[in-house]
């Protein structure tokens, strides 16, 4: 089951033009991504400061459908995917009003943060993609 995440856009979301901007539409699905992280049980702090593993992101796409301006109501939904034994995507679609306004894909890597060289998942990732998956 995918896991849902609102969100208002706020006024430093945006750019010149008012809509928001290219780069912060990945910021807003990261705050899914953690919101989904914490739902599961997974302590953030001792996530994202881990000093012996790191998940970071090889990989990033968004399609813009429709323009988001300030104060729009968003649902993030994320649908996480195991892809093998040491990487794991995430699929993002945001909706206004129940309309697709943008899709996002970021695919992560497991790696030992002092080699930098890649690992299994550990348990608590793998409950967590089993827990939001479709």
């Amino acid at each position: 089951m995918s896991f849902s995440y609102n969100r208002t856009v706020r006024f430093q979301d945006t750019d010149a033009a008012g809509v928001v901007y290219f780069a912060n539409v990945l910021a807003i699905c990261h705050e899914a991504y953690e919101e989904s992280l914490e739902a599961s049980s997974i302590n953030l702090k001792t996530f994202f400061t881990n000093p012996s593993m790191a998940f970071p992101i090889v990989h990033a796409n968004v399609d813009f459908l429709r323009p988001m301006f300030g104060g729009d109501k968003l649902m993030i939904s994320l649908m996480p995917q195991k892809l093998g034994v040491d990487k794991f995507e995430i699929t993002y679609e945001i909706t206004i009003a129940n309309v697709v306004v943008a899709k996002a894909i970021t695919r992560h890597v497991c790696i030992d943060a002092s080699s930098r060289s890649k690992q299994e998942l550990p348990d608590e990732i793998i409950q967590w993609l089993e827990t939001n998956s479709e």
